[in-house]
């Protein structure tokens, strides 16, 4: 049967075939069949929880989220550095660009404080700027290091490219570093097991912590920069007073293979990540690990970041993708100083609703006493 075109007062052209008529109203498609009229509404973008997964090609060792905008940067195992937009919006996280100037593995991103330029460091040894709008390669500095793994320390002015600071105090690699709010302290965690402070503004060497068991895999600041952490290859996290870097002010060790990488998300929490392939949640004083936020299944976890605005954490493994956790919840959390009995079935708490519970976590104390972590969430 053809089809007959029909005009209804008050409304948009619409279209019958046979017994069935479709009228457009505004926003609205709704469907005659005889006496029954069915409606359905235009299909309105799906909103998710937190951005899709970003699948990339190459594993990623590192993440850096822009200062003021919604844009994440990567950099993988072949050398490239990939900037993409991400949104909550399904089909709205995209690639912007991606830079291929690194010979070799790009081992950190990271942005400038207005958010202009997007530094990456490589095996290759080289130190490049990249113009974040352009997506074109700014400064490059060869041979920035004497090698691509390294205990030597250097610190470079970018005005005039030249290094101002070039120490070398640590016995084995150099894993992480942290700077103070007044740019004037820098600390550094080594793969000798102990951490390192140096007085950039006084360009010089100040002293070494005394060693720890393992390596020192990363190290950040909490409590307003009152207290130092240091992650361990051993699983443990070491504590030290401001004015007390040369020993431990307090320890206590999580069931896990390491502590790679520590993210700071309010004075208290602090995020980690782990070779095991999960993101732990972990309150400061009263030492509490307060459950899982997130995990690569089966993958080790090589970074994790923060999103500007403390609602998102990213993270990056070797199973080739990026992904994005709801932390926005965190920084409400209670903990009360009370100590729970020790729970022989303990369980890791799911923080976000696409954390996996269920994994058999404990904590301990300097004071040799344990407890469960999944159950110190207030």
């Amino acid at each position: 049967m053809g089809s007959r075109v029909v005009v209804l007062m008050g409304f948009r052209a619409l279209v019958l075939m046979g017994s069935r008529v479709v009228v457009l109203m505004g926003s609205r498609v709704v469907v005659l069949m005889g006496s029954r009229a069915l409606e359905e509404e235009e299909a309105a973008p799906r909103l998710r929880d937190t951005p899709e997964d970003i699948r990339v090609e190459a594993a990623c060792n590192t993440l850096a989220f822009h200062p003021h905008r919604d844009v994440l940067a990567a950099g993988d195992l072949d050398g490239d550095v990939y900037v993409y937009s991400y949104s909550c919006v399904t089909g709205d996280t995209r690639e912007l660009w991606s830079s291929g100037h690194h010979l070799k593995s790009c081992r950190e991103v990271a942005f400038s404080a207005d958010g202009d330029k997007l530094f990456s460091v490589s095996k290759d040894r080289c130190v490049h700027a990249l113009d974040v709008e352009a997506g074109r390669l700014v400064t490059r500095i060869r041979k920035a290091h004497d090698a691509a793994l390294s205990a030597l320390l250097v610190v470079w002015d970018l005005r005039t490219g030249l290094a101002f600071m070039d120490l070398k105090q640590h016995e084995d690699y150099i894993s992480c570093m942290a700077v103070d709010q007044a740019k004037k302290i820098l600390l550094t965690a080594s793969g000798d097991g102990t951490m390192g402070v140096f007085n950039i503004k006084r360009r010089r060497f100040e002293l070494l912590s005394e060693f720890q068991n393992g390596d020192l895999t990363s190290v950040a600041l909490m409590k307003r920069g009152r207290k130092v952490v240091c992650g361990s290859s051993e699983g443990t996290v070491y504590i030290f007073n401001w004015d007390g870097f040369g020993a431990t002010s307090d320890r206590f060790a999580v069931q896990a293979e390491s502590l790679d990488c520590i993210v700071p998300v309010t004075d208290s929490i602090m995020c980690t990540a782990s070779m095991d392939g999960y993101i732990r949640a972990i309150n400061l004083m009263p030492n509490r690990v307060l459950g899982c936020v997130g995990q690569h299944v089966g993958e080790p976890i090589e970074q994790i970041a923060k999103s500007r605005d403390v609602r998102f954490l990213a993270s990056c493994g070797h199973d080739q993708l990026i992904k994005f956790w709801d932390i926005s919840k965190l920084p409400a959390m209670m903990v009360s100083d009370y100590r729970k009995r020790k729970k022989k079935d303990g369980r890791l708490v799911s923080l976000s609703k696409k954390a996996l519970g269920g994994q058999r976590l404990l904590l301990w104390t300097g004071g040799g006493t344990g407890e469960e972590g999944g159950g110190g969430g207030g």
